[in-house]
């Protein structure tokens, strides 16, 4: 994986696996922006989502399925491909079908899903617990390290503030960059409003300023989630990126990357 910091990379799909449609379309249309902007491109897309809001809430349209879709963009696009798994026995599996595995934020302490993720040698993205002081995260680095893996990412997804509500303490990148690995910055998840009723809200007016701050402050990345139609989504409908959007949005960052 390229992991220069001379190129911005890009961490970008929609939120899950809902259709092999929806894939391509959204492949499709950010590897020709990533592209024409000089951008390292990873394309994201949970093929399951074992944290929801509700027990009602959609969770995924079968794991072999969604993989083998996942397995399908990375080869007809020629990308690289991120998932999350949620324990040691997913990674076995979803190593198979990707190139980057996830640690959801929720589950960054779990040593198991750790060490089983860092034995596949793929690249692996530690989401940082909303619940976790930055520097904790070495903790995380170092289970993974200890399997002779060091292919990392860290990324900052915001701080629980108080209820149903998320803060982004710009000072925790900076302090995760002295771990020496990438960090980077998580504009949609980062604005969530936990757990409003049956499903979690959102701020998505934010997405562009906060982005553009984490670029100013010297992040490596930027992760966000997009859609065509973000109402219709059926998972984080209310913080995705309009995938029309997309192109002037990255041709922003890009202004602030080259002159940072």
């Amino acid at each position: 994986m390229n992991q220069s910091n001379k190129i911005l990379t890009i961490i970008a799909g929609p939120c899950v696996v809902e259709s092999k449609e929806l894939l391509s379309e959204t492949a499709g249309s950010l590897k020709e922006i990533c592209n024409k902007l000089n951008l390292n491109f990873i394309f994201k897309s949970s093929y399951k989502k074992a944290n929801r809001t509700s027990g009602n809430s959609f969770t995924g349209i079968g794991d072999a399925l969604a993989l083998s879709y996942l397995a399908e963009i990375r080869d007809e696009f020629n990308l690289q491909v991120l998932t999350d798994i949620h324990s040691p026995e997913e990674a076995e599996i979803a190593s198979e079908f990707v190139d980057v595995l996830q640690i959801p934020a929720f589950l960054c302490r779990q040593t198991e899903l750790l060490v089983a993720a860092g034995a596949t040698g793929k690249t692996i993205n530690i989401k940082k617990g909303q619940f976790m002081a930055p520097e904790d995260i070495g903790k995380a680095v170092d289970k993974i390290r200890g399997t002779g893996n060091k292919n990392i990412l860290l990324t900052e997804r915001g701080t629980f503030f108080g209820y149903h509500d998320l803060v982004v303490d710009f000072r925790s990148m900076v302090i995760m960059k002295k771990f020496g690995y990438p960090v980077i910055y998580d504009a949609t998840h980062s604005l969530q409003q936990p757990s409003l009723g049956e499903q979690s809200g959102g701020l998505p007016q934010f997405i562009s300023p906060m982005a553009k701050a984490a670029v100013a402050l010297g992040v490596d990345g930027i992760f966000f989630e997009t859609h065509p139609n973000p109402a219709e989504a059926k998972s984080d409908s209310a913080t995705q990126l309009q995938l029309s959007k997309v192109e002037i949005f990255l041709e922003e960052l890009v202004k602030i990357w080259e002159v940072r």
